[in-house]
């Protein structure tokens, strides 16, 4: 290479230093409001049909509700089954209308989710890839900091749906871990199917907390059937070995 191409060569490496000097000065983060946009068309492109909730009021729900029992995390709706969607444009017209809701998705449509304590919802996780086991979307609670961990949080596996099947009596009902009697075979666990519900990312709840996609809607939806034993494991332990009372990790929804 001679003295020409050399200085050529130069010119052109500080011309994009330059332009990338200057991309970097004119960058500016994401506006929040298009950020979760976009997440939420993610969602609903990923097919889990979507429809607006409640959102937090300073440590209250949006829904002036006194004592509401689930603050931000209960749809706005009644209607909310029929009105869940996946539908682009109408996913867009609620993000953009109403900047501050949170979102849910009606589940026993095409997903159901396993609902979890996060310590045990970890556990299982660890267990799950260490199996090989194929994963599908998870989303997580917060679950505060070392010096105030958060009781209340949770993971959620989002699985394939288990449908209607012919036969009643193979339904599984959302509420697993809703009754006593049930609380010793299934501690801690939930199975949002028909005619239940969950938030999904991005939410936020009261106390600053929130809910965010450990893996994303992109990823396929597994068999419940294939993650149910090491759940149902790995909440029975947690249950065994919390210091606090198992029920203290409430699954949502409760009944409004």
């Amino acid at each position: 290479m001679g003295p020409e191409s050399g200085r050529v060569k130069r010119g052109v490496q500080h011309r994009i230093s330059q332009w990338l000097g200057r991309l970097r000065t004119t960058e500016t983060p994401e506006d929040p409001g298009r950020a979760r946009e976009t997440v939420l068309l993610a969602t609903a492109a990923a097919g889990l049909p979507l429809s607006p909730a409640a959102h937090p009021a300073g440590y209250r729900c949006s829904c002036e509700r006194i004592g509401c029992p689930t603050p931000a995390r209960h749809p706005l709706s009644f209607a909310w089954q029929t009105q869940a969607t996946t539908d682009r444009a109408q996913v867009e017209r609620w993000a953009r209308n109403q900047p501050q809701a949170n979102f849910i998705t009606a589940t026993g449509m095409v997903h159901d989710v396993l609902d979890v304590p996060l310590a045990a919802g970890r556990e299982a996780l660890r267990r799950l890839q260490a199996a090989g086991v194929a994963l599908g979307p998870i989303a997580v609670s917060e679950e505060g900091t070392a010096e105030e961990p958060n009781p209340h949080g949770r993971m959620l596996f989002f699985t394939a749906t288990r449908g209607t099947p012919e036969d009643e009596d193979e339904w599984w009902p959302c509420e697993l871990d809703c009754h006593p009697e049930t609380m010793d075979e299934h501690p801690g666990l939930r199975w949002h199917c028909r005619g239940s519900y969950v938030l999904v990312p991005p939410a936020r709840l009261p106390g600053d907390q929130a809910v965010a996609w450990l893996r994303g809607p992109e990823h396929p939806l597994p068999d419940p059937l294939s993650l149910l034993e090491t759940l149902t494991d790995a909440c029975a332990q947690h249950a065994a070995e919390a210091d606090h009372d198992p029920h203290a990790a409430v699954a949502w929804p409760l009944s409004r």
